[in-house]
């Protein structure tokens, strides 16, 4: 039995292999003929893939712990095209390397839309990546040659099929910061899709990237084949501590 299991992981039926005395087992009793036999390996072997395929990518999009878009509170926001967000959680987009851009005040939820799109690209079968700007563009700026910030910039560009670029607009950044996130976007450009999350719009974007002559030029790319969904109200956070502020107790003052 050992060496057939050194067999069946020798050429790559490694599930099959950590399963075998119960295949074999499950084949006696159900009295497995031959082709059924090797169908039955041929779908576990293809499931337990697909599966590692998944749990792969979803580490890599780096999407971590985030509510499901069934828990967004759709009459919260004072302002939100839901059917516009619907329809881009369907990613027909990413089929037509078209880009989505959430707009709006910090805490409406526009990372929670992101991370649901980047989660539905996982789940069906694309790379898909989710980082802040700030990440991205520290990463690029770290590259100490030449050579290594080519490799990097077409990890961006080309090795993910979804790039979701989180928090625009939150920092200011230096003109090699908006000429490395223009990079991305002007590479990605009707070839591959990119999420753009952001609490300014679009004239107040030279604020991010005071000094750069690209930022007008990046725009320009970045909108062209966009689906824009503005959303506006009050902040989901502080609704939340206003709540938690109410649900105390109230201390009775002392004689």
């Amino acid at each position: 039995m050992n060496d057939l299991q050194q067999l069946l992981r020798a050429i790559g039926l490694h599930f099959t292999a950590q399963g075998l005395d119960d295949l074999v087992a499950t084949a006696t009793k159900r009295r497995m003929g031959a082709r059924e036999l090797i169908e039955h390996i041929a779908r576990a072997e293809d499931l337990d893939r697909k599966n590692k395929s998944l749990e792969r990518r979803s580490s890599r999009s780096r999407v971590g712990k985030f509510k499901p878009i069934a828990d967004f509170d759709w009459d919260w926001p004072k302002k939100i095209d839901r059917q516009a967000v619907e329809d881009a959680l369907t990613l027909d987009f990413i089929a037509s390397a078209s880009n989505v851009v959430l707009v709006g005040p910090a805490g409406l939820g526009k990372s929670m839309i992101a991370q649901n799109l980047v989660h539905n690209a996982v789940l069906k079968g694309h790379s898909a990546l989710f980082l802040s700007a700030a990440q991205i563009l520290n990463d690029l700026s770290a590259q100490d040659s030449g050579r290594a910030l080519e490799r990097k910039l077409k990890f961006y560009c080309q090795s993910i099929s979804l790039l979701c670029i989180d928090e625009i607009g939150f920092l200011t950044y230096e003109s090699r910061a908006a000429d490395l996130l223009f990079q991305i976007i002007s590479r990605r450009h009707e070839k591959k899709s990119v999420i753009i999350t952001t609490n300014l719009a679009f004239s107040d974007w030279p604020t991010v990237f005071p000094n750069a002559s690209c930022t007008v030029a990046m725009i320009d790319r970045l909108v062209e084949h966009s689906s824009i969904i503005e959303i506006g109200g009050d902040s989901w956070r502080k609704r939340a501590a206003e709540q938690r502020l109410k649900a105390k107790p109230r201390k009775l003052k002392s004689a």
